[in-house]
């Protein structure tokens, strides 16, 4: 699930290509739909990505992803990032310009809050002292992907505080296995790494699963654990999802096989 609490009109500041709604797109707030479907599933894992973690006050975002975590047996992977619009800030009273410490802040303070009892923390953006949040999530240590390009300061938020990474939108294969190389330099844990499976479709435009899931090897070879499809961009209605996905999962069985 992805996020946006508010859209202002400025659309331009996208720059991975064209935005998929207006303003006014119905964009559900992703910890209350992984809700829904925590109660309707058993196994599948339920993830944001992502999340705009600093739009969040930190004991809040703790609380509704422990809890979360407790409703689904320990399903969650919380992907987050920064967001790239000003007026998500703006409308809330937050410094765009300090979203990244924000990030940072909010993160390390949740991991405070879902491992000590009692839990204190203290930043120039969010401060608490010995406080209880329970539940703790199932998981002993719940997964969290940081998105965005492999800087140096993305580097160091995923190696102190992070689980995992989803590179940056057009990020090439060459770029994920840079990155994923300077992961694996830069800890001893195991780093999980996204990629982006691009459809491959044919001359009536009908998505070719076989050609598409032809890219997998490739991206396993240069470091990536997980691969995301957008289901929607072939599956445009209820009624033909279960067979879209059907048809995934074989393909990428077959190709793994």
């Amino acid at each position: 699930m992805n996020d946006h609490v508010v859209l202002g009109d400025r659309l331009d500041a996208y720059t991975w290509g064209h935005f998929p709604t207006g303003p006014d797109g119905p964009w559900l707030e992703p910890l209350t739909v992984l809700g829904a479907m925590a109660g309707i599933t058993s196994r599948v894992r339920l993830s944001t990505g992502i999340l705009i973690a600093g739009l969040r006050p930190a004991p809040v975002l703790a609380k509704s992803v422990a809890t979360l975590d407790a409703l689904s047996g320990g399903r969650v992977d919380l992907g987050v990032g920064v967001g790239w619009q000003r007026e998500e800030y703006d409308a809330q009273g937050l410094d765009f310009a300090s979203r990244g410490r924000r990030l940072d802040d909010t993160i390390a303070a949740c991991r405070e809050l879902w491992t000590q009892w009692p839990a204190s923390y203290s930043s120039d953006t969010v401060s608490f002292d010995a406080v209880w949040c329970s539940p703790r999530p199932v998981q002993d240590r719940l997964p969290v992907w940081f998105a965005g390009t492999l800087n140096e300061r993305n580097l160091r938020r995923i190696v102190d505080l992070g689980d995992g990474w989803i590179p940056i939108m057009g990020a090439t294969s060459d770029d994920i296995r840079d990155g994923a190389e300077r992961l694996r330099s830069a800890t001893d844990r195991a780093v999980a790494v996204q990629a982006t499976l691009p459809l491959v479709r044919d001359a009536d435009r009908v998505v070719d699963l076989a050609a598409t899931m032809a890219a997998v090897p490739g991206l396993v070879a240069a470091g990536v654990t997980n691969v995301y499809v957008n289901v929607a961009s072939f599956a445009r209605s209820p009624e033909t999802a279960v067979d879209a996905i059907t048809g995934l999962v074989d393909a990428l069985r077959e190709v793994s096989s």
